[in-house]
């Protein structure tokens, strides 16, 4: 008996040692040598297009361990395929938490898989961090103190739009196209918001499917009905559809397409670029397929990275440039935890960004965050494509911005 209450009693020890250990790699890395960094992108699917971001970021990380690391630690970048299925979704986020033990989830795209895994993270605490989703649900920062965005807010953007309208045509008959799902339906609402009694000069809307066969008739419904603006709301192989229908059919409104479709490469040159030109859209960051950034320094950097890693499939990808700038932005957010890379100090650290410049973001673009606010980036600024590059004109737009609720 004595024999087996030791071997009872050393059982419970071993058991309770290994619950503390458990509990210990929930709140901080469990080497010294590596980062590990968890990632959920569409690489297939109806917006496969958008897997260029991860591809772009987990070049950057190969070049950020060539170059020794983070604070000695090399990076471990995980990015997992969820086809735009939030169930998916949340299945591998429990899979990088659980299996591969992550430190962070970072830049997953989307935001019906990020809503989808927004409860889960934050009950493990776990940082979801600068999800590529401007959903204004994902910058709630008493709610869930866990997840914080990055790009402008969908429906800020709208309402830039709408206070374009406004100031130059405020009179002039409108419709628009918009995307039937969060996105499309947060950029919308913002423009609704924005033109409070100028809604009335809306004659149509319609929503349109990611896998909508009928563009062609969508456009054609849009031209009868007479408007002078034409408003986009959608991704860019659809706008580049879109815009070169409009021109097929002998419709030149002035056209207004939403900062995600606003891509020289993607988007405008598929159309054609005389259709295209006078196109009007919002931005933050630079586009890589603008002849005027061709001796930018920040530029040539990005040149010369995707020369060397060459993970994406052209130089010219906006969506490749917005991982890029994720990516780069935190890097810089782990630089300043130093040897403190607890979860809680990487969210520490990502909730104190002052006035933070991503290399490729349009001159006077900031990332400013708090405990209290966690929309990084709250600037854009209007631009019009000539027909060879984006033009800005106004200034850096902050008013149309509002913050997260911080409910």
């Amino acid at each position: 008996m004595r024999v087996t209450g030791r071997l009872l009693f050393a059982l419970i020890a071993a058991l309770a040692s290994l619950g503390a250990m458990s509990q210990q790699r929930s709140d901080q890395p469990d080497s010294d040598k590596e980062i590990r960094i968890g990632n959920i992108v569409p690489y297939s699917g109806p917006l496969s297009e958008f897997g260029a971001i991860g591809k772009a970021e987990a070049a950057y990380f190969d070049m950020v361990n060539d170059r020794g690391g983070i604070n000695g630690r090399k990076v471990r970048f995980i990015t997992r395929d969820d086809n735009s299925d939030p169930a998916t979704a949340l299945d591998l986020t429990r899979d990088l938490v659980e299996k591969e033990d992550v430190d962070l989830m970072f830049g997953s795209f989307g935001t019906p898989g990020n809503l989808a895994t927004r409860r889960y993270l934050n009950e493990k605490k776990i940082p979801q961090l600068f999800v590529a989703s401007g959903d204004e649900e994902l910058s709630q920062a008493r709610a869930f103190p866990w997840t914080m965005g990055w790009q402008p807010a969908f429906r800020s953007e709208g309402r830039i739009y709408a206070n374009y309208i406004q100031a130059y045509y405020p009179r002039k008959k409108i419709v628009v196209l918009w995307q039937n799902d969060q996105f499309g339906r947060m950029l919308y609402k913002g423009i609704q918001e924005g033109l409070g009694d100028l809604n009335r000069h809306v004659l149509v809307d319609v929503a349109f499917d990611i896998s909508d066969q009928h563009l062609e008739g969508h456009v054609s419904i849009l031209k009868r009905a007479g408007a002078d603006i034409f408003v986009f709301l959608g991704v860019p192989s659809t706008a580049s559809k879109v815009i070169q229908l409009a021109a097929s059919l002998n419709w030149h409104p002035v056209i207004i397409v939403n900062d995600a479709s606003a891509s020289i490469a993607n988007a405008m040159a598929p159309a054609g670029l005389e259709n295209s030109a006078g196109v009007i859209s919002a931005a933050f960051l630079k586009d890589p397929s603008d002849p005027s950034w061709k001796n930018d320094p920040a530029m040539k950097d990005w040149f010369a990275f995707m020369d060397k890693y060459h993970r994406v499939e052209s130089t010219n990808n906006s969506a490749a440039l917005f991982g890029y700038a994720a990516a780069e932005a935190l890097t810089k957010v782990l630089r300043q935890c130093g040897d403190d890379l607890t979860r809680e100090n990487i969210m520490r650290q990502a909730a104190s960004l002052r006035d933070y410049h991503p290399s490729v973001a349009l001159p006077n673009i900031r990332m400013n965050t708090s405990p209290d606010s966690y929309l990084p980036i709250k600037q854009m600024r209007l631009v019009q494509f000539d027909g060879r590059s984006w033009q800005p004109f106004g200034e850096v737009i902050e008013t149309a911005f509002t913050e997260g609720a911080a409910r």
